[in-house]
């Protein structure tokens, strides 16, 4: 059990509305299950650890309707990064499995086993063959990564326990290892709740949070890394950022892409500009007009919203976007890994200082105060 607290617990006064639990899974239908690896300390010793990671996995429709597809749409702000998959979503405008995440090393791990769970599930694709979505960001600052120490069997695992409800933020998962603006970080989420000519949709963004100098980390408009100087583990900009935007507004592929290309103005609202090394690269599904997708021929119908009802979508990805971030950060504790390499935890304390300092604070929990 962790005692960190998100942004919202906080009293940090993010815009918006979110749903019942201010995750991805607010969209109904999606689940989310993860396997956190940490074992060992001390000096790395490859193949033996230390170990700091893990795998998530996100099941657009669930696993009873694994076989169904979504419409969906990608967008890669630096592609120096990795996301299977994504050349045949181009392609078919579909997302016909479901997403893993994990480090760059086992990306590929995770990828076939999604088709071995694919199968051994008798859940089919449309095709002879699968195409899994899975993502990557690096942990080796933490973790062991040269030692392969995710493997199918947690994937699998990650899989078969995807669930609904409250999501777990921080170091779990994939983003066991990860670190942000050079705090330590992991997993985040946020949701919001929106009405479009006369009917109430949920959009969720869930990200695997791996990037960032501390000095451009920004808090709703305040340069708080200008003031939280210690502690730097990396201090460099390195690292990538994995985003998945889920919603059930009905959307085309199309419009789902360019949901996902809002995500690069969340991200920009904490500080990142997508340098160089960077792999920011984002995947949006909708999980409407579950019966045209059921088929595989013939002619469909499907429902959409008009491009001109989007907008209050596209706010709603950026500003789960940026909380997702925040608080993937917040509920992520201080974490010592290989060679004895320490990713410090956000200051919460120090944080609400700083943004009562700069008049940001609505309110803040008796406490905290």
């Amino acid at each position: 059990m962790t005692d960190r607290k998100r942004a919202r617990e906080l009293g940090l006064p993010f815009p918006g509305t979110p749903g019942q639990w201010n995750a991805i899974t607010d969209v109904p239908g999606v689940e989310v299950g993860q396997v956190t690896l940490i074992s060992g300390e001390g000096p790395l010793k490859v193949g033996h650890g230390p170990v700091r990671t893990g795998v998530t996995a996100i099941l657009p429709r669930g696993r009873a309707k694994a076989q169904v597809p979504c419409a969906a749409g990608y967008h890669s702000l630096n592609g120096n990064g990795e996301m299977t998959g994504v050349v045949w979503i181009e392609e078919c405008g579909e997302l016909q499995t479901p997403i893993t995440i994990t480090n760059t090393h086992s990306c590929g791990v995770t990828r076939d086993a999604t088709i071995r769970w694919l199968v051994g599930r008798g859940v089919g694709t449309g095709q002879d063959w699968g195409l899994p979505v899975a993502a990557e960001t690096y942990d080796g600052d933490l973790n062991d990564i040269n030692g392969f120490h995710v493997t199918a069997e947690h994937t699998l695992e990650a899989l078969d326990g995807a669930r609904s409800g409250a999501v777990a933020m921080g170091s779990v998962g994939g983003g066991t290892g990860m670190l942000t603006y050079d705090f330590k970080a992991g997993n985040g989420s946020a949701s919001r709740m929106v009405e479009i000519a006369g009917q109430r949709y949920a959009l969720g963004v869930f990200v695997q949070s791996n990037f960032g100098r501390r000095e451009d980390f920004t808090v709703l408009g305040v340069p708080v890394g200008r003031h939280l100087n210690e502690g730097k583990l990396r201090g460099k900009e390195q690292g990538s950022v994995i985003a998945i935007v889920a919603t059930d507004a009905p959307l085309m592929a199309h419009q789902l892409k360019r949901l996902a290309r809002r995500v690069p103005l969340g991200l920009a609202r904490t500080g990142a500009v997508g340098n160089n090394s960077s792999g920011d690269i984002f995947l949006a599904f909708s999980t409407a007009n579950e019966e045209a997708f059921s088929p595989r021929g013939g002619i469909i119908h499907m429902e959409t919203l008009g491009n001109g009802d989007i907008d209050k979508l596209f706010m709603a990805t950026v500003e789960a976007t940026e909380e997702a971030v925040i608080d993937a950060m917040l509920m992520a504790g201080t974490m010592v890994g290989r060679d004895g390499n320490t990713a410090v935890a956000l200051p919460a304390g120090e944080l609400l200082t700083l943004m009562k300092q700069y008049g940001r604070m609505d309110k803040l929990l008796k406490d905290n105060s």
